[in-house]
């Protein structure tokens, strides 16, 4: 089998960054160096050439299947759409989002119904070889929603899972501890005045807690039992630290405060913000901004959340913190790091062994482009 050979490229691997060549045979790197390529290849132009993005959390399928409110896409067409817009940010492994447990006071409901549908869809793409890049299942479980225990048993006897998140969106505490800014958000997505987004609160806030405590043990517990790792979403508090660690939650996702993030590194576990965080400058629901923790040395990764090409953009915008390392470990925030916290261990970096997921990136000024995207060797984008 001929190897095939990028050159003329600013490599980006692990730890290191150099004008040289990598090689990829059989799907998976055999060779990267400085300096000229021992046989010629592709010339990337000088190029930056760097590992495929690996991304854990991103709930931007759901907005293909409904682009507007009340309207529900062909399921199959949303799915190579959404694949299209992944391969073209970078992403070459994507843990594809999708909710269980139905919260009555969800706006968009209908998109928590239709998960399993989603996921058969994804299904039957992977079969038939029609999606550009590795597609894997993040199930994000609304903890204090009614069915939720009942939801994670159906969708685990009938698909494979990856990831599951506990997530917790009562008003008044983790993300929405803020409530001004809560009856801001609710009240722009629903048309609702402040005091009828008062009284969902109030009647949100009584039901969240009693549910909470008695759903959370058994996700817990079925994940565990499956075998699938765990991150806690917006944790606030030392408390909710503690009771991560002692569920033995290995990721902290979009921790809200310092303190959070702080006792969660300090744990074990991996910190994960938002790369929108970053692009804007901060949290839209006012927490703790990701530069502040990539400042602090305590980010390990970034997820684009809601918009795939943000992940390329904040690694670049990170890369001269001196807490970072360079380019090279600004990467690692959306590549190396996302794999290894999610026991990926095969990919993530150029490095002989790695699968060859790569992407040719060119700066439009500050702006990194994609330019050209491979799948194990494969040109996929």
């Amino acid at each position: 089998m001929t190897a095939r050979i990028f050159e003329n490229a600013l490599v980006v691997t692990g730890d290191d960054m150099f004008h040289g060549y990598v090689a990829v045979e059989g799907g998976v790197i055999v060779e990267a160096g400085p300096g000229k390529a021992p046989e010629r290849g592709e010339d990337m132009g000088g190029d930056y050439l760097l590992p495929g993005l690996v991304e854990i959390h991103t709930d931007n399928l759901e907005a293909h299947f409904m682009p507007r409110p009340k309207v529900l896409w062909q399921v199959d067409s949303a799915v190579q759409a959404y694949d299209g817009l992944i391969a073209t940010s970078g992403i070459t492994t994507v843990f594809d989002s999708l909710r269980v447990g139905t919260d009555e006071f969800e706006t968009r409901s209908e998109l928590v119904t239709m998960s399993m549908q989603l996921a058969g869809a994804l299904a039957r793409a992977k079969e038939s070889g029609s999606l550009r890049v590795d597609h894997l299942v993040h199930l994000r479980c609304e903890i204090p929603a009614p069915d939720v225990v009942e939801a994670l048993d159906a969708f685990m006897a009938r698909h494979r899972v990856d990831l599951i998140s506990l997530m917790d969106h009562t008003p008044g505490q983790r993300q929405f501890r803020d409530l001004d800014k809560y009856f801001t958000y609710y009240g722009g997505k629903t048309g609702k005045t402040l005091e009828e987004v008062r009284a969902v609160v109030a009647r949100r806030q009584e039901m969240g807690a009693r549910r909470a405590a008695r759903h959370r043990p058994l996700v817990v517990a079925m994940a565990h039992e499956a075998g699938v790792a765990l991150a806690s979403h917006d944790d606030t508090t030392l408390e909710e630290v503690r009771e991560s660690i002692d569920q033995r939650v290995s990721i902290a996702e979009f921790p809200t405060t310092v303190e959070a993030a702080e006792a969660s590194r300090d744990a074990g576990m991996a910190t994960v913000m938002g790369a929108p965080n970053v692009v804007r400058g901060g949290s839209h629901s006012g927490n703790v901004a990701a530069s502040t923790l990539a400042e602090q040395g305590i980010l390990d990764i970034l997820s684009s959340d809601y918009v795939p090409g943000s992940l390329l953009v904040a690694a670049f915008s990170l890369r001269d913190v001196p807490a970072m390392g360079g380019l090279p470990g600004a990467i690692r925030l959306v590549s190396a790091n996302p794999a290894s916290a999610t026991g990926l261990g095969d990919r993530g970096e150029i490095a002989p062994g790695k699968r060859g997921d790569l992407i040719r990136v060119r700066l439009a000024g500050e702006q990194p482009v994609v330019r050209e995207v491979w799948r194990l060797g494969q040109r996929v984008a």
